[in-house]
């Protein structure tokens, strides 16, 4: 009786410590491997595609930036956070989602990052000319959007940290092609605000006790955007640390927030 109880808890541990690769492994199926290349840059990203995918119909597109630790070249990490959301919501959000790779040496944000202090010192200079990264991400958005089967109205970009910076960035050198966004404690220049559309929806997350890009960044862009026109809504979690995307991808009205936007003109 005992060694069939062991052998019970045995086999549970093992399916408890399966489950965590079974996901991934689901999302590494789901999430298709691209590359888009212009001249001679490539750009690794990985895609989701709706069930029950036609041509003929129009979907909503998702642009999703990852943070600075998921930077590389194996077109996997990128989905370490943040992809898990969108595929449990496949069905009640089909969409296309986009999750490009930046490589070790670049950056989403023009910013330069002093890394000797902490927390980090960011000096954003979001109205230079975008890194190489961002570049290609524009250039492979544009092409998507062009695509008969995108709806040109509900075009969406969040990201977390290195890619809450991006998303800020990506917003005011592209203000015309997005319907909404979300920014998971990242930082931006606020002056780069009165360049976004009027109006503009745009949620933004942070942790209080962030301690590598601090709350203040995120507090900064909310003023900035609500002052010159636009609709920042910002949720601080007080316990929070750096990896606030846990709370944020938490949150149940995330998703329905953001499909709920559509671009009027």
């Amino acid at each position: 009786m005992k060694k069939r109880f062991l052998y019970i808890l045995a086999v549970f541990i093992l399916i408890l410590m399966l489950v965590p690769f079974t996901v991934a492994a689901q999302e590494q199926e789901a999430f298709k491997k691209q590359h888009f290349i212009k001249d001679a840059d490539t750009l690794n990203y990985r895609i989701l595609f709706p069930k029950d995918f036609s041509e003929e119909k129009e979907y909503p597109v998702v642009l999703f930036l990852h943070g600075a630790g998921e930077r590389g070249s194996d077109n996997q990490s990128q989905l370490m956070h943040g992809s898990e959301l969108f595929l449990k919501n496949q069905e009640k959000f089909p969409a296309i989602v986009i999750f490009p790779q930046a490589p070790k040496d670049d950056y989403w944000a023009k910013v330069e990052v002093n890394r000797d202090t902490v927390p980090f010192q960011f000096d954003f200079m979001n109205k230079k000319p975008a890194t190489k990264s961002l570049q290609m991400v524009m250039d492979l958005m544009d092409e998507m959007t062009s695509k008969d089967y995108v709806n040109k109205a509900r075009i969406y970009v969040g990201g977390l940290s290195m890619g809450g910076m991006g998303t800020y960035e990506l917003i005011y050198k592209k203000p015309e092609m997005f319907a909404a966004a979300f920014a998971i404690c990242g930082g931006a220049n606020p002056e780069i605000a009165k360049e976004y559309p009027q109006g503009f929806n745009i949620w933004l997350f942070h942790g209080k006790k962030d301690d590598v890009v601090l709350s203040k960044y995120s507090e900064a862009m909310a003023r900035a955007i609500n002052h010159y026109g636009g609709n920042a809504k910002l949720s601080l979690y007080p316990d929070d640390n750096h990896n606030s995307w846990d709370s944020a991808f938490s949150e149940p009205n995330l998703l329905p927030w953001l499909f709920s936007h559509e671009q009027t003109e």
